[in-house]
């Protein structure tokens, strides 16, 4: 059975999508673009000293349900959001990497904000048998959920933060153990994910976990738009993750 700390990220948000698969409305298809090349830049380019954004500013710029129709998108709760700050890493250098995760703010964030989106499953025909219906049910489970946090510094500070990111992904190559609330999960690999162009700079990791024995991957895009930071760490229970183009594509499109 998977990780509790695991369970708890997905079926929060998977639930959701359960709960409406028999009722919602919207195409089967996701708005996903081409491949694109990655940003370079993320640990060396100066960035100019940019005004922080504050906690409702950001609220006002997170993706909502009528910006993702593929998805179930429902907004992470104030516990939730301080639940994450308590997430750790046995190791000191991969803390930016288990913050990232958890949607906690890498330093010092003027304004957080955070939703999570779970991919809709392919809905059953009207005509579908109750068996057919919990079948399609039990799949929406498997579906990527992803959790999605901004953050916003003063100054240079996102930049410094995305710079803490890279650095941290290349030392915890080997892996690290994030835990929260006396559950953990054992990460045995950090690897460069698909590249990804948004932003004014976006790194992409693919993270392999080992959940109670069971191997499973998770997807990690971070962009930089200005002074904001957006975090995006995709799961499933599936145990390999999809990397949330669709999303990442609408959350940046927002920040302007």
């Amino acid at each position: 059975m998977r990780n509790a700390l695991v369970r708890r990220t997905v079926l929060a948000a998977s639930a959701v999508s359960l709960t409406l698969l028999a009722t919602a409305c919207g195409s089967d298809k996701a708005d996903t673009k081409a491949d694109a090349k990655p940003s370079g830049a993320a640990a060396t380019s100066a960035a100019p000293a940019a005004k922080a954004k504050t906690a409702a500013e950001l609220a006002g710029v997170l993706v909502v349900q009528a910006d993702l129709p593929n998805h179930v998108v429902k907004a992470a709760t104030p516990a939730e959001l301080a639940a994450a700050s308590a997430t750790k890493s046995d190791k000191p250098e991969c803390q930016p990497l288990v913050s990232a995760q958890s949607m906690a703010p890498i330093g010092t964030a003027v304004g957080t904000a955070g939703t999570k989106a779970v991919a809709k499953g392919k809905e059953p025909a009207a005509d579908a048998s109750p068996e057919e219906k919990l079948k399609a049910g039990l799949a929406a489970l498997g579906a990527t959920a992803t959790s999605v946090s901004l953050h916003s510094y003063e100054g240079t500070g996102a930049a410094e933060a995305l710079a803490t990111i890279k650095k941290a992904g290349t030392a915890c190559a080997g892996g690290y153990t994030g835990g929260q609330g006396g559950d953990s999960l054992k990460i045995t690999k950090v690897a460069p994910g698909a590249a990804v162009t948004a932003g004014d700079e976006a790194l992409a990791y693919t993270v392999t976990g080992d959940a109670d024995g069971e191997p499973m991957s998770m997807e990690l895009v971070v962009v930089r738009k200005g002074s904001t930071v957006a975090t995006f760490s995709a799961l499933s229970l599936a145990g390999a993750a999809e990397q949330p183009k669709d999303v990442v594509d609408a959350q940046v499109k927002k920040l302007g």
